[in-house]
């Protein structure tokens, strides 16, 4: 493990974590000293990279919570893992808290990040005591829902995006080399103003996760489409998915089928919300998590 800075503003230190597989994850730990903080990985989404959000810093540690988040591989400071499944996250939360000496943990991801903590709620049960999926995709096919529903309701441009996905690699590649720089995910008025004030730090995210070029990217969407390797309906770990009802970039439909099929599960839908604005209730989210401290 080597450390690499710990940040003044953030209170975030950064390491380098090498897999078994050869791999490299870059993590980030807002630690802490509170020794019975719940410790709460977080799942980023497409493209971003893994580092927790600032805006929810300071809500998270007065909860006695402690964010720790990774890179996807391909992105920011990870090695690339081309034609990982969604199930891998599971082996990346696990490789994270035993190098952190973690035994039990929380998972929270938002929009692509939602399936990947749903994974390791599924895969690591003895470990993860509560899942938070906001604005999460699901499954695509027979576990989640069929191309039209899936489809239906979402933006131009990720339909477009994920019915290449669908048709493979190297249609998702011609597709990215054509039109991947046009993609437009429509955001709500309501996303675009979050822009303005503190939850500026997804821009800050977004540009440093499109920095690593679009394999990344690529190899997330082939991945949402494809088995994720996990049946949502095996999830037992209490779970909480909040979903914007006017979000096009990922339709409130699919936390909606998350809902008829995870058992322990509670659904919150926000008439007003789009794909970045139902993240302002995360802090009511992560007070829901704070309930499951040991």
């Amino acid at each position: 493990m080597t450390v690499h800075s710990v940040s003044p503003h953030s209170r975030i230190r950064e390491f380098d974590l090498s897999l078994r597989d050869g791999g490299t994850l870059h993590v980030y730990d807002a630690g802490g000293r509170d020794s019975t903080a719940l410790p709460l990985l977080w799942h980023h989404g497409t493209p971003n990279t893994g580092h927790p959000p600032i805006p929810l810093l300071a809500a998270a540690e007065t909860l006695g919570l402690r964010w720790i988040g990774y890179d996807r591989p391909g992105y920011g400071g990870s090695t690339p893992a081309p034609d990982r499944r969604v199930s891998c996250a599971a082996v990346y939360a696990e490789a994270i808290t035993d190098e952190l000496e973690i035994d039990h943990f929380a998972v929270m991801g938002h929009s692509g990040g939602g399936p990947h903590a749903l994974a390791a709620a599924a895969l690591l049960p003895d470990r993860v005591v509560a899942a938070v999926a906001v604005a999460s995709l699901a499954p695509f096919g027979p576990a989640g829902l069929e191309p039209e529903a899936y489809m239906s309701e979402m933006a131009a441009s990720g339909v477009a995006a994920l019915s290449a996905a669908v048709m493979g690699r190297n249609v998702k590649e011609a597709y990215e080399n054509e039109y991947g720089a046009d993609y437009d995910p429509e955001f709500s008025p309501g996303d675009i103003a979050m822009f303005d004030g503190e939850w500026s730090w997804f821009i800050d995210v977004v540009q440093a996760g499109a920095a690593s070029g679009p394999a990344p990217a690529i190899d997330d969407d082939l991945a949402y489409v494809r088995d994720w390797g996990f049946d949502p309906a095996s999830i037992q770990t209490p779970t909480l998915l909040l979903h914007g009802r006017v979000d096009r970039v990922v339709p409130a439909a699919h936390s909606q089928r998350l809902a008829e099929v995870i058992p322990n599960v509670e659904l919150r839908l926000d008439p007003g919300a789009g794909h970045i604005s139902v993240i302002a209730g995360s802090q009511d989210a992560l007070a829901w998590v704070a309930r499951y401290k040991e």
